[in-house]
């Protein structure tokens, strides 16, 4: 029975002291995961999302290099020749504004792929922390850094590829169907369906991308299965996949708003952007393969959550082979071998001989002829008395009970499982 304490005890020790107060306190489902680690790692969370800042400073300087060409173009570029004013003048300027931004885009999104392949230095080491986050692993920010870059940089440069060649080809396509549009060289409405799947193959690629990020940091596969698993994924779970990318580029969104929210998200991109992304789409990534990956290849679930229902089967396991190794303890006993077999008592003068302080050889001599005449004493009593009817009967019992339990372990032998096609990183 528990042991009831005063008030003035359990004020003093709280309830933190409580063991069933400790197991409650565990993040039990993803979402309880996710704000453990938000409020618990926050100062590992913004280191984390300074060194993916850095690899992304390429990237952000495209983006301002090509806003400030692009405003340059439409204040300098000839789009009012034609109306007379000015010496030379140009008889038609249609599609010169669109082949422009067409060339520009050209451009830059080629300077994108460079600046992919720079971010997916701070994507794949960011990603691998995050990752160890969840599964509640101790980190140290630094080394599980640069150890997820060696690890997968190669697979989330995969990923960051795809997307950029789409990005590439969707982009040129949408520009060249503007020129037609504008110089009247092809029917409208076929044009503006071209862009309309232009826009969501973008957007699916950039769902794919996303699955194909966690995948690789998560499990070995080759560059084809890398893509087909993530298409997979991808449809297989699009609603809520659609759900948690938005909700992992929130603070993104911010900066598009203008005014207050975009100073706002500004700061939260420059604080916890990143890694705040990071942790919303591998939390959410790790229920989906706990769901349906982990289970069909022999990998452990839940990593980084506390199952109630699997603890307590755990439990039951751990009590019952404990129960089995007592029964077997309690079968075995009085027919185990020290009973099966006679053994004399302790009742005559026999005695070991006893080492003085200081002893010589002469002493080492005695001890050892003592003991030996207490072991023949103790055969020659076995001896005489082993055919007596108990003993006979024990040893015939145990015999039995040894036969019926090897069979029983026999029985309850399982085959090996097969191993894993796609192995967990560690």
């Amino acid at each position: 029975m528990a042991e009831r304490k005063g008030l003035v005890a359990r004020w003093l020790e709280g309830k933190e002291r409580s063991e069933e107060y400790a197991r409650s306190t565990l993040p039990t489902n993803r979402w309880s995961l996710f704000w453990d680690i938000f409020k618990g790692r926050f100062g590992k969370l913004v280191i984390v999302n300074l060194l993916v800042l850095v690899t992304f400073l390429p990237i952000v300087a495209l983006f301002i290099w090509r806003y400030a060409v692009n405003l340059t173009q439409g204040v300098v570029g000839p789009y009012g020749a034609g109306l007379g004013v000015g010496y030379p003048t140009i008889p038609n300027v249609v599609g010169v504004a669109e082949m422009s931004v067409f060339q520009s885009d050209l451009f830059f999104n080629l300077l994108f792929i460079v600046g992919a392949a720079i971010a997916a230095i701070g994507i794949s080491g960011g990603m691998y922390v995050i990752r160890n986050m969840i599964w509640t692993e101790g980190i140290f920010v630094a080394n599980d850094f640069l150890r997820g870059v060696k690890r997968n940089y190669l697979n989330v440069l995969e990923a960051l590829l795809v997307f950029t060649l789409i990005n590439l080809a969707v982009s040129a396509s949408r520009d060249l169907s503007d020129v037609s549009l504008a110089l009247g060289t092809a029917s409208s409405w076929v044009l503006v369906a071209g862009k309309v799947m232009g826009y969501l193959l973008f957007f699916f690629a950039a769902l794919v991308c996303l699955w194909m990020i966690s995948l690789g940091i998560n499990y070995k596969q080759g560059v084809w299965t890398l893509f087909r698993n993530a298409v997979v994924m991808t449809v297989g779970t699009f609603p809520q996949t659609i759900f948690f990318a938005f909700l992992a580029i929130l603070p993104f969104l911010l900066l598009l708003l203008g005014s207050f929210f975009m100073a706002l998200g500004l700061i939260l991109v420059l604080l916890f952007g990143f890694s705040f992304a990071m942790l919303v789409w591998m939390d959410y990534s790790q229920w989906a393969f706990d769901r349906f990956i982990n289970p069909k290849i022999g990998v452990a679930t839940g990593r980084g959550i506390y199952n109630k229902e699997k603890a307590s089967m755990n439990t039951g396991a751990a009590d019952s082979a404990a129960i089995r190794e007592y029964k077997r303890m309690i079968v075995a006993q009085g027919k185990s071998k020290l009973v099966c077999r006679p053994i004399k008592p302790i009742d005559d003068g026999l005695e070991v001989y006893q080492l003085p302080d200081s002893f010589s050889r002469e002493d080492l001599r005695r001890l050892r002829e003592s003991k030996q005449a207490i072991e023949e004493d103790a055969a020659a009593y076995e001896e005489e008395h082993k055919n007596e009817e108990r003993y006979v009967e024990y040893n015939k019992q145990f015999e039995e009970r040894e036969k019926a339990l090897q069979e029983e372990g026999k029985k309850g032998k399982k085959k090996a499982p097969k191993p894993p096609k796609m192995l967990n990183k560690r």
